[in-house]
């Protein structure tokens, strides 16, 4: 079997199409479509991005591709059709040129991608056909869908909300519907009335329904606030469902990923809330008197503003940056006050790990890491950003002991481009190898080993290369980025004594990325942003790794006390 480097690759657009074997179905054309071109993949050049979206290029598959493509790791590639690649048109053209360039030959099973001016006009307009269908559809569905709302069809209703079943047409005659489902009609009938009629809090109608050992909508014995809020300010509920609660929009930004979602997320875009005059009313069974559901969004309405007009909390500095190293949960903070003997009331501010709390999660404490003095920790942060402001210089010197640590005392000192030299000049071996073969001078007997020497050189050298490009891109980036860092610092470093708590937190929220504590640690990790230099971006990551250790003087040392 001859040897060739081949690739595959495979996306489907959400988690049920991953869980449901279109992927696997996928892999297997793409096996197959191996098998009868007389090639093998090896594990490691199998890229897959299980429910990903296809439109936008921030997938995890993806990106290890295209470092392996930009490598020179890859000859083949693999795709079952460009929309796996991409769902837009200009994304398939973009990836498809850098993966030619780079000397990849791109092979779709569904139909076959030429070399000419002539094939690669007939993909871009297939391309551009298919968006344009894509979008068609997704407008006439979303008409039809609305047109379906109007006439009271609740057919394009969501799940049927607690306390309704949903009947679909076949069993209903012909025609959808929700029915009431009276035992869980009946919970939300108290809920309402404790609400409107007892003037009771959220969370003290969630103890209640907790008590009286009433499972949530979920099946689980804790109700949350949030199921309960949701329920409440539903209009299903006096008879009237909403159709277009929502609307797609850009996802907003975060200032870390949640517990256990990965750094790029898998859909590129968020829900929103629209309007109330954009929403289409579809009439459903009542559960609740339309006055009672008025009293409960007036109560609410006045919780609201009550809550506004109290004196406002403590304040942490850290807010939604402080994360657990041990469970991977978010701290909050929570002020405690104690009193002294003499009986006075003392405040003491912490930063608490959420998986600490039991009660979040049924009774049981998943995580034992302690709680932190918020004042000491906000002082030790401060300290750090700082230093790293008043001697930008640390990362570079951080970086140059990086690169001793991982330098393997070779004497051989070659440059970039006379390694370049020698992988060109090798690849003109290899052409020369097979135009041989090709015309008969050497048989294949002679023609693979040969061939698989050669690669094995190529390889080492490619590694080489890289490693030696990396380091010099690395150089240049980060000549960049200390810099830039330097002339930011030059123009806030003689006015961070004079920052108020806000200006604190807004700079701390620019340059910290997160805080991380366990059990002994507390590390402070940076944040480092790509820079638009035309660099590889995955160069920025790897800053941050290094960026990582300029926190590099552990705080538990400032922190023993706060513990």
């Amino acid at each position: 079997m001859l040897l060739c480097h081949a690739a595959i690759y495979a996306r489907v657009s959400s988690e049920h199409q991953a869980e449901g074997g279109t992927i696997a179905s996928q892999i297997a054309a793409l096996e197959a479509r191996l098998a009868q071109d007389g090639l093998q993949v090896t594990p490691d050049h199998r890229f897959v991005d299980d429910g990903y979206s296809g439109s936008t290029l921030k997938r995890p598959g993806l990106e290890r591709l295209r470092d392996a493509v930009a490598s020179g790791l890859v000859d083949r590639l693999y795709v079952h059709s460009p929309d796996r690649l991409a769902r837009r048109y200009a994304y398939q053209v973009l990836l498809i040129d850098e993966f030619r360039r780079s000397g990849v030959e791109v092979v779709l099973l569904n139909r076959p991608l030429g070399q000419s001016p002539e094939d690669d006009l007939l993909l871009q307009v297939q391309g551009m056909i298919a968006e344009y269908e894509r979008a068609k559809i997704l407008e006439r569905s979303r008409r039809g869908k609305r047109h379906a709302a109007h006439a009271g069809s609740v057919s394009v209703l969501s799940a049927a909300p607690y306390g309704y079943r949903y009947v679909d047409r076949h069993a209903g005659g012909g025609v959808a519907r929700y029915e009431v489902v009276e035992e869980q009609a009946a919970v939300v009938r108290r809920i309402f009335h404790w609400m409107g009629v007892d003037r009771l809090g959220i969370r003290e109608i969630c103890l209640r329904l907790e008590r009286s050992r009433q499972p949530s909508p979920t099946g689980r014995p804790r109700w949350a606030s949030s199921t309960l809020g949701d329920m409440l300010k539903n209009p299903a509920y006096m008879g009237a469902a909403a159709f277009g609660k929502t609307r797609a929009g850009p996802a907003p930004a975060r200032l870390r990923p949640r517990r256990g979602e990965p750094e790029h997320p898998k859909v590129d875009g968020g829900t929103y809330n629209a309007p109330a005059q954009d929403r289409v009313t579809v009439p459903v069974p009542a559960i609740v008197d339309p006055a009672l559901f008025e009293a409960v969004q007036a109560q609410l309405a006045e919780n609201r503003l009550r809550h506004r007009r109290a004196p406002a909390g403590q304040r942490h500095l850290l807010q939604g940056l402080v994360v657990c190293k041990l469970c991977g949960y978010a701290y909050y903070g929570k002020t405690v006050y104690p009193r002294s003997r003499g009986g006075e009331r003392r405040e003491y501010p912490y930063y608490r790990c959420s998986g600490s709390d039991a009660y979040r999660f049924g009774g049981q404490r998943v995580c034992t890491n302690a709680q932190v003095r918020a004042d000491h920790l906000n002082a030790a942060v401060w300290r750090e950003v700082e230093r790293l402001l008043n001697d930008p210089h640390r990362l570079a010197a951080e970086y140059e002991r990086r690169l001793d640590q991982v330098r393997d005392g070779s004497p051989e000192q070659i440059d970039l481009a006379a390694l370049e030299a020698q992988v060109a000049k090798l690849k003109r071996g290899i052409e020369r190898l097979i135009d041989s073969y090709a015309e008969g001078v050497i048989d294949k007997g002679e023609f693979e080993p040969r061939l698989v020497g050669f690669r094995q050189r190529l390889g080492g050298l490619e590694e080489r290369r890289r490693a030696l490009f990396d380091r010099t891109s690395l150089e240049t980036t980060l000549t960049l980025l200390v810099g830039r860092l330097e002339d930011f610092a030059g123009h806030v470093r003689n006015k961070l004594e004079a920052f108020d708590w806000h200006q604190r937190r807004d700079l701390i929220r620019l340059l910290v990325k997160r805080v991380e504590i366990d059990h002994t640690d507390i590390t402070v990790v940076f944040r480092v942003t790509p820079l638009p230099d035309g660099h590889d971006p995955d160069i920025g990551n790897r800053i941050l790794q290094i960026v990582r250790g300029v926190r590099t003087r552990r705080l538990n040392q400032s922190m023993t006390a706060a513990r």
